[in-house]
């Protein structure tokens, strides 16, 4: 694989790191962000103090590959009643984890998807989360959408160790989002649920529209973008992305 622009192997589902690829880093804390900020200002030939009382426009990367939110009840049927949903490693967001559990993925041409990462902890709903080229792939058409709206989205059969399950309604190309705390969403001048414009810079420069305003006081700040978008930017995680302004 091409070292540059890693955008498939992402900090998110932990899928790449079981692989033996992935990031050097799987998580990029506050330090780092600050020192990413440095070396553009060093690089733009602009001095660090005059960032200071500015507000931080810019957020750090995370590319999300193929993977599952799923329910307590589903889980057992595909894993056995005794089985439990370990952690595998900790992602960005506190709380959230990649399990060291993996499930197969069955469209309705009978065309598969192995090892794809079941992501922690359990959510009140089954939910596959793909790239356009994944479900191409496996002959589906699911629509994008933001998170847990499932409503005519596309079927598909997961298959674990101990079981199969078709929902009927599960898979989706999942909205690029940017998750911010209140303060943050303050200095943007933007509310839950607003659209947004980010940039990302480099060889291939591109601004993402329809990205989705996500505030929780309990997240990190952190644009979300899947392995199309971020392989069409040619960029990885922990890339910084730029606040553009409201659509």
């Amino acid at each position: 694989m091409n070292a540059k622009g890693l955008a498939s192997y992402c900090q998110e589902c932990g899928a790449c790191m079981a692989a033996g690829y992935g990031c050097s880093d799987s998580t990029a804390d506050d330090s780092l962000v600050d020192l990413i900020v440095d070396e553009v200002l060093k690089s733009a030939g602009i001095p660090k103090s005059s960032n200071a009382g500015k507000p931080r426009n810019s957020v750090p990367l995370g590319v999300s590959n193929r993977h599952m939110h799923i329910r307590e009840d589903t889980f057992k049927r595909l894993f056995g009643k005794d089985a439990s949903l370990g952690v595998y490693r900790d992602l960005y967001q506190p709380g959230e984890f990649a399990s060291d559990k993996t499930v197969t993925i069955v469209g309705p041409k009978m065309r598969a998807i192995q090892n794809v990462r079941i992501l922690g902890p359990f959510r009140n709903y089954d939910q596959v989360e793909l790239s356009l080229t994944d479900a191409v792939g496996i002959g589906i058409s699911p629509p994008v959408r933001n998170s847990g709206d499932l409503k005519g989205s596309a079927p598909l059969t997961v298959a674990g160790p101990a079981g199969s399950v078709f929902i009927p309604e599960c898979a989706i190309i999942a909205n690029r989002h940017v998750h911010i705390p209140s303060a943050q969403a303050s200095l943007w001048k933007v509310s839950e649920g607003d659209f947004i414009k980010m940039r990302i810079g480099g060889e291939k420069s591109t601004v993402f529209e329809n990205v989705l305003v996500r505030i929780n006081d309990s997240w990190k700040p952190q644009l979300h973008l899947d392995t199309d978008d971020a392989n069409a930017a040619n960029v990885r995680c922990n890339t910084l992305a730029e606040f553009e302004g409201k659509m």
